[in-house]
Parts: C-alpha cells; structure tokens; sequence
C-alpha cells in the first residue's frame, strides 16, 4: 500500500473517530446540564413548599392558642346568646381578606330553627328575623376576632426562637416529604442560620465550611415576619453530582469503547508506518549486503579461476599473492557476516557478555595504534588523550573493542575530501564515580534530521554524492545495544560540514 493511501485513509479514520467522541462528549454535557437545571428548580420548590409548610403550622398554633380563649370570653355577652342558647347550631366557612382560612359553628336546636322558619304570623317572622340578625352580628364578631388573632401572629410570632417555630425533627420530615414528591430521593444536610450566619441547628452531618457553593441552597424562613430578623434554611446535597451524573452514566462505557478503538486504530497506524518504514530498510539492508558480499566473493573466485587455469604460469609470488586476496577477502566476508549475526542474536534475546576489569585507557591506545595505519592509508592523523585518571571499568574487552572500531571505522568512511582526516580518542573522569569516552572527528557531519535515527537498525545516513560509503546500517545499532549491555549511555553531537563527536559514558568499576 503506497504511504499516499495510507495517509488518507488516517485522516478520514481520524476525523471520524474524533467527529464521533466530541458529539458523545457534547450530548453528555448537555444531560448533565439538563439534569442540573431539573435537580435545581425541584429543589428550590421543594424548600418553598418547606417555608410554606412552617408557615402554616404558625398559624394553626396562634388560632389554637387565641380562639378558644376568645370564643370563652365572648359567649355571654351577645345578644342572641338567650335566644340559640338551644339550638343545634350553624356551620359555616369564611376567608379574611390577609388569605387566612376557618371555620366558625354557631349552636342551636335545628328543629326549632325550622320550627321558627316555618310558622306563619307576624311574631313569629319577627323571632326568626331577629335570629337572623343575631346570626349576622355572631359572624361579624367572629370575623373581627379572627383578624385581631392574625395581628397578634404578626406582632408576636417574630418573638418566638426559631427551634420552636421550625425545629429540626419538622424541617428534616418536610424536607423528605417535598423531596420525594418531586422524585428526588436523595440524602442531604440542612442547617438554620440567622441574619449573622450564626448556626441555630443542624443536622449532624452539615459541614460548616463547606466550600460546594454551586452544591448549597438557601431558603428564607417566615419571610412575612413584621421584626425583619429572617431566618435562613440552608441545605446541600452529598451525592449531587452522582445523582447528575447517573442520567448518563450509559454513555460512558461507550465513550470508553470509542476511545478504545481511536487508541487501537493510532496504533495500528503507527506500526503500519514502521512496518512500511522497516520494510524499505530491509530491502536496502538486502541491496547493501548483496553489494558487500558480491564483492569478496567476486575477489574469490578470480583468485581460484586463476589457480585453476593452467594456461597461466604461477610463480611462488603469484601464489602468495592470490592466497594473500583470498584471505583478506575472506576475512572480509566473515566479518561482515559476524556483524549481520551479532544484531540477530541481540534481537532474539539479551547479549552474553564476558564481564571483566578493563582498563580503558590501555585498550583505547592499543586500538588507536591498530587503526593508525589505516588512518594515514588516507592521509589522516589519529590522536589519542587519556586524561582519565581512573579508568577501570567492567566491560567485554572484545566488544568494547568492536565498539571503538566501528566508530573509527564510520569516521574514515564519512570523512571528507578536501581536508585532511583528524581523529581523536579521549578519555576523562566525570562525576558520580563514571567515565567518559569521546571519539571525535572533522568530517562530513550529520544532519540534525538523521541524528534521530543514526543508531536505528539498517538506517544510513544519506552521503550525497559520495558513492564509495559500503555497509549494512548495523554498526551503530550495534554500538548503542553494547554500550546499553554495559550498562553505558551513548549520545551523539554533529555539524555538516564540521564534524561528529560520540560520547560515550560508562560506570567505574567500584572498589
């Protein structure tokens, strides 16, 4: 699949997954929202439904405290009380003009007010009239009673503590009663403070210093009170948000499931692109081996064609000659081989390493004397500074040797050819009881783009127009998966055109 169609195929799946959780997340806002709205207008009713609860228990207190006392008081002195001293009695409703709703009764014997009522003759319609008239007077006396009591409940009530007024046991009862009308059945916590914000009571489980003020609801108490010293309701609900909460709980487990599949296809895509990327690098791997391999054993076998043609006349120095490319050729091979086998034996499973006391120092100028040689071949100087004062570490002196090499070995490859080869090999000690080993060169550089990948299996970096630069990609893989062994850190500074600086860091060993 061309890199084209996959990156198109990303950015619809992409846009879809994304598309699909922000339409989740927004209808789950928008619950919640609802729901909040619902919960507060229910609650704020119920609390009005409290304070009017109160306010009628007030009123049924004063009217049985005041009534009776003035109905004793007032019997004896009406008119008609000789008159329907007798009768059974008249029942009738009445509403002030406050809003105050009674009833009022007035005794007498009902079959004699019939009696009355149904006799003729003009003595008898005048008693009748006259009852009549004494029932008026007894409703307007009443009446006047009934709003000398509402203004007693004016001027009194406000007197009264507000534990007698409201206490807790009835709050809490309206309180659940109004709730659970509403279908609110959820637990909460109330308390009664004053003007000040002094506490009068509360429940055992109300948090003074709560700090949840969009979770807190007040509710003035007697509102109508002539002293203007209010009292407030407060209430909060523990579990609001679980109760919000709970209308869309559903969708979170499909929220859950699309996010899972928006992970799982990014990383389907991510190893989708390394496996594409990991295939090109295999196939250059494959072109750069045949390369390398093609070329000794091409060596070889014009070495044996000549052994074996009898037209041509092998003196002792052809023979050591032939028998000198045959085994460097050879070597060559093997070594490239050993390489491409060292890098499958890491991936498989973790190196076994020879661990011993080396000093550095002594193998870093043993193997910058070995490759001087090689180093002046192309008209270049190798330097050697081992400052280091101690420099013991516990390393496998052959691949920490390798691992020098292939470094020198890239330098000599990516050098340039306008100046002269100057290498240099240095060690020093660093704190925290380490040791620090550079190998430092002037050639053609790295780009800030490739020092990302430089120690990634098979990758090469580009050489321009260089076309004598030969390998697998597996050097540098190798140097960072041996000093990593070692329990080292490798790290790497470059400048096109300047120059390339490895540093590698390993533990002293400890005494």
């Amino acid at each position: 699949m061309k890199k084209q169609t996959i990156w198109i195929l990303t950015i619809l799946m992409a846009v879809t997954f994304l598309g699909l959780l922000i339409i989740q997340i927004i209808y789950m806002r928008n619950m919640a929202s609802m729901r909040y709205e619902q919960f507060t207008q229910s609650v704020r009713q119920s609390l009005l439904g409290v304070a009017v609860h109160l306010e009628q228990d007030e009123t049924r207190y004063f009217l049985d405290e005041d009534v009776p006392h003035a109905n004793a008081t007032s019997i004896s002195t009406q008119y008609f009380d000789d008159q329907v001293a007798q009768l059974g009695g008249i029942k009738f409703s009445f509403t002030t003009a406050t809003g105050l709703e009674g009833d009022l009764t007035l005794k007498g014997n009902a079959s004699e007010i019939n009696r009355l009522s149904g006799e003729n003759g003009a003595g008898a319609g005048k008693r009748y009239r006259n009852l009549q008239s004494a029932y008026r007077d007894r409703y307007l006396y009443q009446k006047g009673m009934i709003d000398e009591v509402i203004l007693n409940i004016l001027s009194r009530a406000g007197d009264r503590p507000i534990s007698e007024r409201a206490d807790s046991a009835k709050v809490r009862k309206y309180l659940r009663q109004e709730l659970d009308t509403l279908g609110l059945d959820v637990p909460f916590e109330y308390a009664v403070v004053n003007q000040l914000g002094t506490i009068q009571y509360k429940s055992p489980g109300f948090k003074p210093g709560s700090d949840e003020s969009d979770n807190m609801f007040v509710q003035t108490l007697f509102p109508n009170d002539a002293t203007g010293r209010y009292n407030y309701l407060k209430v909060y609900f523990p579990t609001k948000k679980d109760y919000i909460f709970s209308s869309i709980s559903f969708l979170v487990p499909s929220f859950a499931f699309t996010l899972i599949l928006l992970i799982i296809f990014v990383f389907t895509i991510i190893v989708a692109f390394r496996q594409k990327k990991l295939t090109e690098m295999k196939n250059d791997f494959i072109n750069n081996m045949t390369h390398e391999f093609k070329t000794p054993i091409s060596s070889i076998s014009l070495a044996a064609q000549m052994l074996n043609d009898q037209t041509v006349r092998k003196s002792p120095a052809m023979l050591q000659q032939i028998s000198t490319v045959i085994n460097d050729e050879t070597k060559r091979l093997r070594f490239q081989v050993e390489k491409v086998l060292q890098m499958s034996m890491f991936d498989r499973q973790k190196a076994t390493l020879k661990i011993e006391e080396v000093d550095a120092n002594l193998a870093i100028f043993n193997i910058v004397n070995t490759f001087k040689l090689k180093v002046e071949k192309y008209g270049g100087h190798i330097t050697a500074r081992l400052d280091a004062m101690n420099a013991l570490v516990n390393v496998d002196e052959m691949h920490f040797t390798n691992v020098i090499f292939n470094l020198l070995d890239n330098a000599v490859k990516y050098r340039r050819e306008d100046v002269p080869l100057e290498l240099t090999v240095a060690s020093r000690d660093i704190s925290g009881e380490r040791l620090e080993v550079t190998v430092a060169d002037n050639g053609i550089g790295i780009r800030r783009d490739d020092l990302k990948k430089i120690f990634d299996k098979f990758y090469r970096v580009s050489t321009g127009n260089r076309h004598d630069v030969k390998g697998f990609g597996l050097g540098l893989a190798y140097v960072k998966k041996i000093v990593g062994e070692l329990g080292g850190e490798i790290s790497v500074e470059s400048e096109p055109n300047i120059g390339t600086k490895f540093i590698i860091i390993l533990p002293l060993t400890k005494n």
